[in-house]
C-alpha cells in the first residue's frame, strides 16, 4: 500500500499535464486527432503507473510473506536441533568410578578390543589354535577377571562382566572344533556382551 501511494503525485502531474492539453489543445496540438491521440496515451500512461504500483505492493507482500517463512522454518529448525541435543543425552547407567579407576578399566577394554582384532585375524587365515588360544588367555575368565568385576559395586554390571568372560572360554573351545561358522557364531555371542554392557553403563 505505502508503494501505491509514493506514485500519487506522478498520476497528478499527468492528470494536470492532460488538463493544460485540453485548455490548450487549439495552441498545442494542431488537429483534434492528434489531441485525442495524446490523451490515449496519458491515460495508458495513469493504467501502467497504478498497475506498476499494485505489482510492488504485491512484491513487497510476498518479501514479506517470504521472510516470515523463512523465520518459521529456521525455528522450527532450531527446536528440531534442541529436540536431538536433549534425545542424544547419556541416559546410562554411571558406575561412578574414579579417575583413576576409569582409566584402567579403558586400558583393560582397549586390550579386550585388541584380541578381538587378533581373533578375527586368525580365524580370517584358518589358524583356530591361535584364535583358541587368545580368546582362552585373553578373555577368558580368571580369577583376577572375577575381582575386577565384583569391584565395581554394580550387581548387573558384574553379572555381565562374568558371562562375558565365560562366553569368551566357550568360544575358545568351540575354535578347536575347527569350525569357522561355529566359531564366528561364538565370537559375536561373545561380542553382545560387550554391546549390551555399554548400552546400559557408563563410567
Amino acid at each position: 500500500m505505502r508503494a501505491a501511494l509514493k506514485f500519487i503525485p506522478i498520476v497528478l502531474i499527468i492528470l494536470s499535464a492532460l488538463t493544460g492539453l485540453g485548455h490548450n489543445k487549439e495552441k498545442h496540438i494542431k488537429s483534434h486527432n492528434d489531441y485525442v491521440k495524446m490523451k490515449k496515451i496519458t491515460l495508458l500512461l495513469i493504467v501502467f503507473v497504478i498497475t506498476t504500483a499494485l505489482l510492488l505492493t504485491g512484491c513487497s507482500g510476498n518479501t514479506n510473506e517470504k521472510q516470515q517463512n523463512k523465520a518459521a522454518m529456521e525455528s522450527h529448525t532450531g527446536d528440531k536441533i534442541m529436540h536431538n541435543m536433549h534425545s542424544m543425552e547419556d541416559h546410562r547407567v554411571s558406575l561412578h568410578l574414579s579417575p583413576e579407576k576409569a582409566k584402567h578399566q579403558l586400558m583393560n577394554m582397549r586390550n579386550h578390543l585388541q584380541a578381538v582384532q587378533q581373533i578375527i585375524n586368525y580365524l580370517s587365515k584358518d589358524d583356530f589354535d591361535s584364535a583358541s588360544f587368545i580368546a582362552s588367555s585373553r578373555l577368558g575368565l580368571t580369577n583376577e577377571m572375577k575381582k575386577m568385576c565384583s569391584s565395581f559395586g554394580n550387581e548387573k554390571f558384574e553379572n555381565l562382566g562374568l558371562e562375558f568372560h565365560k562366553s569368551a572360554d566357550k568360544m575358545s573351545e568351540v575354535m578347536k572344533t575347527k569350525n569357522k561358522n561355529k566359531a564366528l557364531e561364538a565370537l559375536t555371542l561373545t561380542l553382545n556382551y560387550c554391546v549390551t554392557c555399554h548400552s546400559v553403563f557408563r563410567q
